[in-house]
C-alpha cells in the first residue's frame, strides 16, 4: 500500500493495481492478479477501487479484465457514486453500455450516455447532496443534456426553471424568492425581470455576480458545489490585481464551505497567499479580513484535532496531514497579522485569536508549538510571496506568540525548548539582529538558560557558533531556585516523594 498525489492532493492507502488501472498497465493489472491482488480495495479516504480508476480514465480492456475477476462494479465511493456514474461523467459509451450489460445500477451522464440511460427507465433522483442529472447537467454548461432531460417525462415545471436558470439561458419573469444583500456580491439583487437583465448585459461583472447568486439561490448555500466557482470568481479578481474584490469572494466562499462542513484548509491557505501577495506589492491590508480569516483558521484547527482523535486506522495519514496544514496556516496568518495595520479592538480581536489556538495547544510532527516554528530557520513556507515575505526564524511573530501566552519553556519530543532551536542558527552574517533579539525575547519572557533537552544538553550546549553562545552568555539571568536545582542534580540529593510534583518536573528541567 502506497501513498500518491492526486490532483496535488496526498492520498494514502493506495494499492500497486489501483495505480495500474488508472495509468492504463494492463499488463501489470494481470499480473498483480494472477499474485492475488485484492481487485476490490478500496482507498480508505474515498472509497475508490481498481475498477472506478479504470472506469475513469475509459481503459476498456483492463474494465473488462477487472469484472471478469469478480470487481464489484456496484461499490460506491464516499460521494454514494457508482463505476457507472464515473464512466458516464467522463463520456466512456463503451464502458458504460458494458457495465449496463454486466447489471451496473442506472444513473446519469453525458448526452449518448444520458439516451442509453433514458431509454433504460433510469430513475431521475436527488443525491444526497441534492443535486439531479438536471441540475448536474445546468451546473457544467451541457445544454444539449439540458434539453433532452427537460422533455423527461419525471421532470416538472419547477425543476425546468430552475435549470435553465443555472444554465444562463433564461430567467422567470414573475416575482421569486432571492438572496439577501451579500457583500461579496456587491451587495447586488438578483434580476427579477428582462429589463433589468438587459440593463446589466454589457456589465461582464454584473453577469457573473447574476450567475453566482442563480447557483447559490438553487443549489442552496450549504451545497457541495457552490463554493468552487466562488472561488474561481476571486481568482480571476486576483490576477487582475482587484484584490478588494477577491478577498470578498474568497471570505464567502470560505463561508460557504464551512457550511457544507468541508475541509477549509485548502481555502485558508489560498487566502493567505493572497495576503502576502499584496504585502510583497506594498497593498494595504484590511484588518477586519485578515481577523476574519484568522477566526476561520480557529474554527479549522478545532475540528481538524477532533478529526485526528476520531479518526480511523486508514484515515488518520490523511486527518494528520490536514492538520499539519492547518498549523502551519495559522502560523503564517499570525506573521500576516504583525504587517497589518489597524486599531486597538482590532488587534485585540487578533491577538485573542492566537491566544486560543496557543491554548489548544497544537504540534507538528516533532512536536514542535506554534513558538518553536516561529524561531525555527527549517519552518517550510510554500510559495514565491510567502517566502519573500515571511521569513523564519522571525522575531515579530516570537514577540507577538508570547505577548499571546506561549508557553516559552515548552518542549518537543526530543526535550528541546525553542531557546535550544533557535541558539542553532548560523545565518549570522546577514542575520544577527534576528538572533539577538529571539534570544532576548525568550530569555526576558523567563527561558530557563540551563533547561537540558533528552541528552542532557542545554541551550548553552547546543549553540552551533560562538556569536550564539556570546549572546546567551550575555543574557543569561541565572536565578537561586535553578543555581539550587542544579546543585541538587550535581550531588544526587534525593528528592523524589520529597518535594511537591511540581518542584520534581523543575528539578529535572536542570
Amino acid at each position: 500500500v502506497f501513498q500518491v498525489f492526486i490532483c496535488r492532493v496526498l492520498i494514502h492507502g493506495v494499492t500497486a493495481l489501483w495505480c495500474a488501472a488508472k495509468a492504463g498497465h494492463f499488463e501489470v493489472v494481470r499480473l498483480l492478479i494472477r499474485h492475488q491482488a485484492n481487485v476490490n480495495h478500496t482507498i480508505p479516504i474515498t472509497k475508490s477501487t481498481p475498477l472506478r480508476a479504470a472506469c475513469f480514465k475509459g481503459h476498456m480492456d483492463i474494465v473488462q479484465y477487472l469484472v471478469e475477476h469478480q470487481a464489484d462494479i456496484n461499490i460506491v465511493d464516499n460521494d454514494n457514486t457508482t463505476c457507472l456514474m464515473v464512466a458516464g461523467c467522463q463520456g466512456h459509451t463503451d464502458v458504460v453500455r458494458f457495465l449496463l450489460e454486466r447489471g451496473a445500477d442506472l444513473n446519469r451522464g453525458h448526452m449518448d450516455i444520458v439516451r442509453e440511460l433514458v431509454s433504460r427507465r433510469a430513475a431521475v433522483v436527488e443525491d444526497k447532496r441534492g443535486m439531479t442529472p438536471l441540475k448536474v447537467a445546468a451546473d457544467r454548461c451541457q445544454a444539449d443534456v439540458v434539453k433532452f432531460l427537460l422533455a423527461y417525462a419525471d421532470c416538472d415545471a419547477k425543476s425546468r426553471i430552475e435549470a435553465l436558470e443555472l444554465l444562463g439561458a433564461s430567467f422567470r419573469l414573475f416575482p421569486k424568492e432571492r438572496l439577501p444583500h451579500i457583500e461579496a456580491y456587491g451587495l447586488r439583487r438578483e434580476c427579477k425581470s428582462l429589463e433589468e437583465l438587459e440593463n446589466i448585459r454589457v456589465d461582464h461583472d454584473a453577469l457573473h455576480m447574476e450567475g453566482l447568486m442563480i447557483r447559490e439561490r438553487i443549489l442552496g448555500s450549504d451545497n457541495f458545489f457552490v463554493p468552487n466557482q466562488v472561488f474561481y470568481r476571486g481568482t480571476l479578481y486576483a490576477n487582475r490585481w482587484e484584490f478588494d474584490n477577491s478577498i470578498k469572494l474568497w471570505l464567502h466562499a470560505l463561508w460557504l464551505t464551512e457550511r457544507c462542513n468541508c475541509k477549509t484548509h485548502k481555502a485558508l491557505l489560498i487566502l493567505v497567499e493572497l495576503f502576502y501577495k499584496m504585502v510583497h506589492l506594498h497593498k494595504p491590508l484590511n484588518a477586519v479580513s485578515v481577523e476574519q480569516v484568522m477566526s476561520c483558521s480557529v474554527l479549522e484547527i478545532q475540528r481538524s484535532i477532533s478529526r485526528v482523535d476520531s479518526a480511523a486506522e486508514g484515515e488518520l495519514p490523511q486527518a494528520l496531514d490536514n492538520y499539519k496544514t492547518n498549523i502551519f496556516a495559522f502560523l503564517y496568518l499570525s506573521c500576516i497579522s504583525t504587517k497589518t495595520t489597524c486599531g486597538e479592538e482590532q488587534r485585540t480581536r487578533m491577538n485573542k485569536h492566537i491566544y486560543d489556538v496557543i491554548k489548544m495547544d497544537p504540534r507538528s510532527d516533532d512536536g514542535s508549538t506554534l513558538l518553536h516554528l516561529a524561531v525555527s530557520p527549517g519552518t517550510q513556507v510554500n510559495s514565491c510571496y510567502t517566502k519573500d515575505v515571511c521569513i523564519f526564524p522571525n522575531a515579530q511573530v516570537v514577540k507577538l506568540l508570547l505577548e499571546c501566552g506561549a508557553q516559552v519553556d515548552a518542549v518537543d519530543h526530543e526535550g528541546n525548548t525553542p531557546l535550544h532551536v533557535i541558539v542553532q542558527y548560523d545565518q549570522l552574517i546577514c542575520d544577527l539582529l534576528t538572533l539577538h533579539t529571539i534570544i532576548s525575547s525568550l530569555v526576558e519572557a523567563g527561558a530557563h538558560t540551563d533547561m537540558a533537552n533528552k541528552q542532557k544538553k542545554t541551550p548553552l550546549d547546543m549553540c552551533s557558533t560562538s556569536a550564539a553562545k556570546d549572546l546567551l552568555k550575555s543574557q543569561m539571568k541565572m536565578s537561586l531556585q535553578c543555581l539550587a536545582a542544579r546543585a541538587v542534580r550535581k550531588h544526587s540529593i534525593p528528592y523524589r516523594n520529597e518535594i511537591p510534583k511540581t518542584l520534581e518536573e523543575f528539578l529535572e528541567f536542570h
